[in-house]
């Protein structure tokens, strides 16, 4: 499949909308210009971009939960508890695992099973089969921002149900949810179907409505170096701001080290901004979002509430625009809605107490600088290996293992980097594998995992890889053998 970093022409675009809306009989209902002018007359309290600008300006953290069940009232139900109860500043639609995968009878079934039995059988909302309609009376049903928030890697047709139903932000894009959640699809068909979503996007920029694009930071979640996730966002930004993006939040995911959180948070934006600056697209307005923990939680809920404390501090001191917040029941399941408020009110009343406060240490500015030379030199090879066209390049990276992404189940993965902490519980790279790294960066990396292997009495080995990865749920950040 040929792909290039290109604006995708009106012709192409609209030839192919007429086969995305046909996939499901819910696309009938989607009109482009009636859409804006909905979008258009909303009040300025539902703009996601809107506000996340005000709160970068005013350098607040915004608090956001995960949530979605399948039934259209259950799920309002749900949005306005964790409006009210949970004091929420933006609220979600999680979408469902059949719309992720596209297959839209089988969360018809999902719906009336859930309907008829009064309980969710779904582990989200399918907006795809609810439609315009539906989908606007849930966001009328709040006075707060909404966004999308799924894994799907074709979300195509997910994307024009949602925006023509007034959801005014966007999670995804064509690295963020291959690599993590696929095994089979190419880079080069994600990326494209991808292009589609933000060539609407712009096209809604270009009509008078900013609607707001998310990569999704974490990517697997478990280990992920800053360089890998910052390299990934930044790439999936300057894709967006070709087709016409212009409101973009780049993500990351709590690691556990709070210097290098703090400095992963700081140095995202200021390098996405100067990779759109380098490449042209200076009218981008970036903002942050840092996730809290991915891993696994501790099932004691007073244990998980001092994760979800610890990430709420995490965002607070790294002035984070938004936090998207974890719940007491993640080693469990699907939270319910209290616990759901409960996670919420934890992470604001964290960050309140830290608005004030700043962290400032050589130790933070020397983890900026680590950071800052590892993604430029992921980011640099990508644009070597596409002779200039990111889209290109960031396929040709991840086939070569350039960006390699840890414990992704996608067969495009290179697999071959390896993470594990530091003595003082910071991500390092334990096998560099293809990663572009120069002598400087390699012998910092393996020097920080020797000065741990010493102070544990063994060689660094996978055996540290697989101890960290269970550590959190164990209770501790580093995992240490004693423990």
């Amino acid at each position: 499949m040929d792909i290039q970093n290109k604006r995708i022409s009106n012709d192409e675009f609209f030839k192919e909308r007429q086969e995305v809306l046909a996939q499901w009989p819910t696309g009938k209902d989607v009109d482009l210009e009636e859409a804006v002018a909905y979008h258009k007359a909303m009040p300025e309290s539902r703009k996601f971009g809107k506000k996340l600008l005000d709160a970068k300006r005013d350098g607040r953290t915004l608090v956001q939960p995960r949530a979605g069940v399948p039934v259209v009232e259950e799920h309002i139900k749900l949005m306005q508890y964790l409006e009210k109860y949970g004091e929420a500043d933006l609220l979600p639609s999680t979408i469902d695992s059949y719309t992720r995968q596209n297959r839209y009878e089988e969360a018809e079934n999902g719906i009336a099973e859930s309907i008829r039995l009064g309980r969710a059988l779904m582990n989200g909302f399918p907006a795809v089969n609810h439609g315009v309609a539906k989908c606007r009376q849930v966001i009328e049903s709040v006075s707060l921002p909404m966004q999308v928030r799924h894994g799907t890697p074709d979300a195509r047709l997910l994307t024009e149900i949602t925006y023509a139903g007034g959801f005014t932000s966007y999670e995804g894009g064509g690295i963020s949810y291959n690599l993590p959640y696929c095994k089979n699809i190419p880079m080069e068909r994600t990326i494209k179907d991808w292009q589609y979503v933000d060539r609407l996007t712009g096209l809604y920029e270009e009509m008078g409505v900013s609607i707001n694009r998310e990569p999704y930071g974490p990517l697997t979640g478990t280990l992920v170096p800053p360089c890998i996730s910052h390299a990934a966002a930044i790439i999936e930004a300057l894709l967006a701001a070709e087709q016409g993006v212009k409101n973009i939040t780049v993500g990351y995911g709590q690691c556990g080290n709070l210097r290098q959180d703090v400095a992963a948070i700081r140095t995202l934006e200021e390098l996405t901004d100067e990779y759109l600056h380098k490449y042209g697209y200076d009218d981008v307005q970036v903002t942050t979002v840092l996730h809290q923990w991915m891993g696994g939680f501790p099932a004691d809920e007073a244990k998980a509430f001092g994760v979800i404390s610890m990430g709420s501090l995490i965002a607070a001191l790294s002035k984070a625009t938004k936090v998207i917040v974890k719940t007491p029941h993640e080693a469990v399941g699907i939270p319910t809605m209290e616990a759901n408020a409960e996670g919420l009110r934890c992470t604001k009343q964290v960050i309140n107490m830290y608005a004030d406060q700043i962290l400032s240490s050589d130790k933070v500015d020397l983890e900026k600088e680590i950071i800052r030379q590892e993604t430029r030199c992921i980011v640099d090879k990508c644009f070597e290996l596409g002779n200039g066209d990111i889209a290109v390049g960031v396929c040709r990276a991840v086939q070569a293992g350039v960006l390699d992404v840890p414990f992704a189940p996608c067969r495009a993965n290179a697999g071959l980097m390896l993470p594990c902490r530091d003595n003082d519980g910071a991500i390092r790279i334990l096998n560099v594998g293809n990663l572009p790294f120069n002598k400087d960066l390699i012998d910092f990396h393996t020097s920080k995992i020797e000065e741990r292997a010493k102070a544990e009495n063994r060689k660094a080995s996978f055996q540290m890889v697989v101890d960290d990865v269970y550590a959190i749920g164990k209770g501790r950040l580093v995992g240490r053998p004693k423990y």
